[in-house]
């Protein structure tokens, strides 16, 4: 019985999802790398930008982390085209769609990780860059920021690892990830144990290489004294 599943799986169900690997890593990649950064830019802002331009940072946080992703996929695929911007609409293909919103909901989760993180330094610190001269713009980005991104590194890495998993719902919008086209395996061969158990091991080898990748990064980023302890 073994033997004809790892037969169907390996002749039947991984050559689809090798390819569809391939769309992931074009949808995870980018997703992962704009969410950071806008995060630790929405992050900054809402701790020291000013009271308005903080407002409307909490607003979206707000917005994005209360309401459902899938919601949030529909607006920016179905609903988007729909509003027109000095009478042009804009259309987005599903892949931009899925890049889009999974990247300002990894974002305004990950810019929660960096306040955090921010509010974490001593203030001790941010009086001492200024009586060496420097201003307030170069405090946060040369002695604060630095600090707060080592300190916020797991919880923003915990968010890779959900976007990973998450990823999966771009194929509700046509979008031919791992989880679309073992979806399309499975209906076509009327084999779905085989399908979505090879799907689940792809997706569990994805995740494993991300603990892992994001474990020597922080590593490689430890602060001097408060390194990760060793097991």
């Amino acid at each position: 019985m073994l033997e004809e599943y790892w037969l169907f799986a390996s002749e039947r169900v991984m050559p689809g999802l090798n390819a569809a690997l391939l769309v992931s890593a074009r949808l995870i990649v980018p997703s992962a790398l704009y969410g950071a950064l806008l995060g630790v830019i929405t992050g900054a802002i809402r701790v020291y930008g000013p009271k308005p331009v903080r407002r409307v940072a909490d607003a979206y946080v707000s917005l994005f982390r209360g309401t459902p992703l899938v919601v949030q996929l529909y607006f920016w695929y179905f609903a988007l085209p729909y509003i027109r911007v000095g009478g042009f609409a804009i259309v987005l293909d599903a892949m931009q769609a899925s890049i889009l919103g999974f990247a300002l909901c990894s974002a305004a989760y990950q810019s929660e990780y960096i306040r955090g993180g921010l509010l974490s330094i001593r203030s001790g610190q941010i009086k001492a860059a200024r009586a060496l001269g420097m201003n307030p713009m170069q405090t946060v980005l040369h002695v604060v920021l630095p600090q707060a991104v080592r300190r916020a590194l797991p919880g923003c890495g915990n968010e890779v690892v959900y976007l990973i998993k998450y990823s999966s719902l771009a194929s509700i919008i046509t979008v031919n990830e791992l989880t679309g086209t073992a979806r399309s395996i499975a209906k076509a061969t009327f084999r779905p144990i085989e399908a979505y158990a090879t799907v689940a091991v792809y997706y569990l080898l994805l995740v494993t290489l991300a603990v892992w990748l994001l474990r020597w990064l922080e590593d490689r980023m430890s602060i001097p004294g408060f390194e990760r302890p060793r097991d």
